[in-house]
C-alpha cells in the first residue's frame, strides 16, 4: 500500500511539473509573440528644421491600417504630416498638427508613403513618434490548428497575449506623455535660471548704481582754497 501511494504522488507531482512547463512555454511564446508578430513599423525620429522625412511601407489591398504619430519635443510640437498612396493620391494631410491617429483600409496594393515635414520651422528641430500598424494582431502560433475547442489553458494563453498587447501601448503613450513632460519641465527650469540670473545681475547692477549716488553725495565738490 506504502510503495502504491508514493507511486501515485510521483505520478501526481511529474504531472503538475509538466503543467507548469506548458504553463511557462505559453506565457514565453506570448511574450515573443507580443514583440515579433505585430505588422508595421513603430519609431521615435528626429526631424530636422527645415526638413522632410518620408517612410514607406507595403500594404495589401482590404488590409486595415492605421498611421498614428505625436509630436514630443521641439518647437511648437506641431508638424506637417501627408499620407500618400501609391498612385500619388493624398489620402491624409495634416497641417502644423501636434498628435493625431488615422485608420484607413487601402483600396490598392502597393507601397504607401507617409511624410512629416517640418520645412515651416527655420530654427527647432523636432523629436516625432510614428507607429505605423498594418493589418491586425497574429494570433497566437497553433492557435489555428485546433480542431476541438481551446482547453482553459490556452484560452487564458490567449487572454495574456491580447492584454500584454495593451500593455505595451500604454506604456508607449505613457512614455510619451513622460518624455514631453519632461521636456517641458526642463525648458521651464532653463527659463526660470536665466530669469533669475538676469534679476541677480539687475540687483548687483542698482546695488552698486546706489553707492556710486551715496559717494558722491558725501564728497566735497566746494574748490580748494590755498592760504
Amino acid at each position: 500500500r506504502n510503495s502504491y501511494a508514493q507511486q501515485r504522488r510521483r505520478q501526481i507531482t511529474e504531472k503538475t511539473a509538466r503543467m507548469d512547463c506548458w504553463s511557462v512555454w505559453l506565457l514565453l511564446v506570448s511574450l515573443l509573440s507580443a514583440f515579433l508578430f505585430t505588422g508595421g513599423v513603430e519609431l521615435t525620429f528626429e526631424l530636422a528644421d527645415n526638413a522632410k522625412e518620408c517612410f514607406y511601407q507595403e500594404i495589401e489591398k482590404n488590409v486595415s491600417s492605421t498611421l498614428e504619430f505625436q509630436v514630443v519635443t521641439g518647437g511648437q510640437y506641431d508638424v506637417d504630416v501627408t499620407l500618400e498612396a501609391p498612385n500619388k493620391e493624398i489620402i491624409y494631410s495634416q497641417v502644423k498638427t501636434q498628435f493625431d491617429s488615422h485608420s484607413f483600409i487601402p483600396t490598392m496594393s502597393g507601397i504607401y508613403k507617409a511624410c512629416f515635414s517640418n520645412e515651416f520651422s527655420t530654427y527647432s528641430h523636432k523629436l516625432v513618434y510614428m507607429d505605423f500598424q498594418v493589418g491586425d494582431e497574429l494570433p497566437l502560433p497553433g492557435l489555428g490548428e485546433h480542431v476541438t475547442v481551446m482547453t482553459q489553458m490556452e484560452s487564458s494563453a490567449q487572454e495574456v497575449h491580447k492584454n500584454l498587447i495593451s500593455i505595451l501601448d500604454y506604456q508607449t503613450h505613457h512614455r510619451l506623455r513622460e518624455a514631453q513632460g519632461r521636456k517641458r519641465a526642463e525648458e521651464l527650469n532653463e527659463r526660470v535660471l536665466w530669469w533669475s540670473v538676469m534679476e541677480t545681475g539687475c540687483i548687483l547692477l542698482i546695488a552698486v548704481g546706489q553707492v556710486f549716488i551715496l559717494k558722491n553725495f558725501f564728497t566735497d565738490r566746494s574748490p580748494s582754497q590755498s592760504y
